[in-house]
C-alpha cells in the first residue's frame, strides 16, 4: 500500500497556485508546466488549484494537453452577464474542473447592495463550487460586518487583499485584524490574496513595502477562534519574531487548527515553493500522520 504523509491541519491545502499573477507573472506555458510538476509531487501544503482570470481562460485551454486535469480557481468580475455562463464553459472541457470562483465587490456607493449583486451573480454556480467576494478594508467596521453578514447568509465567503504593487494595497494590522475578528465572530469563511510572500511579516528591501506573513495570518485566525480580542489578533499580525511565531504554531491545539482552517480556507501565492521553504526553515514542515 502506498503511504502519503499528511500535513498538520494548520497547513494542509493552504496555498493556491497564483503563478500567473505579479510579481511572479509567469507565462502560461511556464505556469502550467510548474503546476503539472507540483501536481505530480502532491505536497499537502498546496491546494492544487490553478488561479486564472476569465480573460486568460482561452490561453489556458490552448496550453493544456489531452491528459491534463486542472482544478480551476476562476477570478472574474461578479456580474450576472459573466458568472452564470462559467459552469457551462468549464463543464464542456474534461481537462478543467471548476473548483472556485472569486472576484471583487461590484462598484457602487452602497457596499451592502453591492454584496447582494455579487451573490446574485454567484447564484448560478453548482452547489459544490465555493464563491468568494473580495471586500475592501477601507470602510468602517459596521459596514464591513454588514457585508460579511450578507455573504454568509448567501452561503458565500469573503476574500481579503493583503498587498500588491502599490503601498495603499497593503492593509494595516488594525484593518486586517478587524476583518479576521469579524469573519471569525460571524462564521464567514475567507481566503486571502497578494502580499503574503513569506511566512513571517517582513520588509521587502526592493520595494520598501512591509508585507504581512501567512503564518502571522494563520495564527491571528487561531487566536480569534480561541476567543482572543481584536487586539490579540492585531498583536500577532504585527510581530516579526519568527521563533515566537513558530513556537506558537507548534502549540496550536488540533481542534483550534481545524476550526481556524474551516474559516481561513487558502491564500494565493505566485510562488508554490517559497511557502514550503519558509515552513521548513522554521521547523514547521513536520508531517502529522500517514494514511
Amino acid at each position: 500500500m502506498t503511504t502519503h504523509a499528511a500535513a498538520s491541519p494548520l497547513f494542509s491545502a493552504l496555498v493556491d497556485d497564483a503563478g500567473l499573477f505579479p510579481p511572479e507573472a509567469l507565462t502560461m506555458t511556464a505556469a502550467t508546466t510548474r503546476h503539472r510538476r507540483d501536481s505530480a509531487a502532491a505536497h499537502p501544503l498546496l491546494t492544487h488549484r490553478f488561479l486564472c482570470t476569465t480573460g486568460q481562460l482561452p490561453e489556458l485551454l490552448a496550453a493544456l494537453g489531452p491528459e491534463d486535469r486542472f482544478r480551476l480557481g476562476l477570478i472574474t468580475q461578479l456580474d450576472t452577464s459573466t458568472v452564470p455562463s462559467t459552469p457551462a464553459l468549464t463543464a464542456a472541457d474534461p481537462r478543467i474542473e471548476l473548483a472556485a470562483v472569486e472576484g471583487p465587490l461590484p462598484p457602487g456607493p452602497d457596499p451592502v447592495a453591492a454584496a447582494r449583486q455579487a451573490l446574485a451573480a454567484l447564484g448560478g454556480l453548482p452547489e459544490h463550487v465555493p464563491g468568494y467576494v473580495e471586500i475592501p478594508l477601507t470602510g468602517d467596521r459596521p459596514t464591513m460586518t454588514s457585508v460579511l453578514h450578507v455573504l454568509t447568509e448567501g452561503g458565500r465567503g469573503a476574500k481579503v487583499r493583503c498587498g500588491g504593487l502599490r503601498a495603499e494595497l497593503f492593509p494595516s494590522c488594525g484593518q486586517l485584524a478587524a476583518f479576521v475578528h469579524a469573519c471569525v465572530r460571524g462564521g464567514v469563511p475567507f481566503k486571502a490574496t497578494a502580499g503574503l510572500h513569506h511566512a513571517v511579516r517582513h520588509r521587502d528591501e526592493r520595494t520598501g513595502f512591509t508585507h504581512h506573513g501567512f503564518l502571522n495570518l494563520l495564527l491571528a485566525v487561531c487566536r480569534a477562534v480561541d476567543g482572543g480580542t481584536a487586539h490579540d489578533v492585531m498583536a500577532v499580525l504585527g510581530t516579526v519574531d519568527a521563533e515566537s511565531l513558530a513556537d506558537e504554531a507548534r502549540h496550536v491545539p488540533r481542534h483550534t487548527a481545524v476550526a481556524a482552517r474551516a474559516l481561513f480556507t487558502a491564500y494565493g501565492s505566485c510562488s508554490t515553493s517559497e511557502p514550503l521553504e519558509d515552513l521548513q526553515a522554521l521547523g514547521l514542515d513536520a508531517k502529522e500522520t500517514t494514511v
